[in-house]
């Protein structure tokens, strides 16, 4: 079938709205009708030209639809399922996926053979799909390992937040780095993923939660996410602000921004034994650099994948949350936009001004 959607032609550029092609279903695909899709920084990495990826592509990650149709092969989902689509496709045969690790799963037989069709092309020649996703278009066609079916009283368009900010931000806090009831914790960032973040280390329990960003808009915001303390870091040093806070660090950092400054900062606010969980996408080359004798203290820096997921059984935990109301989608959406003020919409995320911006499909 034909469909609309928004295609970065050149990097770095715009997007460009137009047709394309989806073909069907192979056995173990479904096809989803987009409702909506999260304008996540993420994607502007590419757009920017910050990471590398064929050219053309339609962009979108974080998503959530109404399936289609689905192959012979499927299992577990049928026409009219509401879904959400995940990135982190596994293919639950790899080491990673049999060793309870398959947010790293290696991907093996998750993506067509170069002798079969490609599943999006425009005009005769393929169209690279993003991340296994490409939701920036009316119809997405994934492998059934990418998607896990919800609740049909949830509301799709925050089902799409969970799709990548809220399973990063708040698996990063429950998953990568367990944080515990008590410990302190200071996120710098507060975007969508860091918000998840935040609010995922007051479902943890945290004793202490302190948010870090250089926009005071941002920190109201995070004080309504749960926040104990705030640190506007465009007025003082976070670091220093962070020790006094916490009378000599916190035992949990999460850098949500992309910037190796903030994931040095996020290591230098740590307290002996503590430990700086790296969430955002630094661009390729840009180096982190860590005083050498604070290693000496059992300090720590990890990276997290997708919050370190099992998203078959995380998100429909998150819908729980969320229809319960222990978890806020609600405020974390700053405004909606059509396919078309797609563009737009970036160029607002670039003021960071705006937590998450949804596009909404008709």
């Amino acid at each position: 079938m034909q469909c609309k959607a928004a295609v970065l032609e050149s990097a770095p550029g715009p997007l460009v709205i137009g047709e394309i092609d989806v073909d069907s279903p192979a056995p173990d695909e479904i096809l989803v009708r987009t409702v909506a899709a999260g304008v996540c920084h993420s994607d502007l990495h590419f757009m920017e030209g910050k990471y590398p990826y064929p050219l053309p592509v339609v962009l979108g990650h974080e998503s959530a639809g109404v399936v289609e149709a689905v192959g012979d092969r499927v299992t577990g989902f049928a026409p009219g399922d509401h879904v959400i689509t995940c990135l982190s496709v596994f293919c639950g045969r790899c080491d990673y996926c049999l060793s309870g690790r398959p947010q790293l799963c290696s991907k093996e037989g998750v993506l067509r053979p170069s002798s079969a069709p490609p599943r999006l092309s425009r005009d005769g020649q393929p169209v690279h799909q993003f991340l296994f996703t490409s939701s920036f278009a009316e119809y997405m066609l994934v492998h059934q390992h990418g998607a896990v079916k919800i609740r049909e009283d949830m509301p799709l368009d925050k089902a799409a937040l969970i799709g990548c900010g809220v399973t990063t931000g708040a698996g990063a806090v429950i998953n990568t780095a367990g944080v515990r009831p008590g410990e302190t914790v200071a996120v710098v960032g507060c975007g969508g993923i860091g918000l998840s973040a935040l609010q995922g280390a007051v479902i943890a329990g945290a004793g202490r939660v302190i948010a870090i960003d250089r926009v005071a808009s941002k920190l109201d915001l995070a004080r309504r996410f749960g926040a104990t303390d705030v640190i506007n870091a465009a007025e003082v040093d976070a670091v220093a602000a962070v020790r006094e806070l916490t009378a000599g660090g916190v035992e949990h950092s999460f850098e949500a921004v992309g910037v190796a400054s903030a994931a040095q900062q996020c290591f230098d606010m740590l307290r002996p034994g503590g430990t700086a969980t790296i969430i955002g996408m630094i661009p390729v080359g840009e180096k982190v650099e860590i005083d050498g004798p604070s290693l000496l203290q059992e300090k720590r820096i990890q990276g997290s994948t997708m919050g370190s997921n099992r998203f078959r059984v995380d998100m429909p935990r998150y819908v729980d949350m969320y229809l319960a109301g222990k978890l806020d989608l609600d405020s974390m959406v700053s405004g909606t936009v059509g396919l078309e003020g797609i563009n737009e919409a970036y160029d607002e995320l670039k003021l960071g001004e705006v937590a998450r911006q949804i596009v909404l499909f008709d």
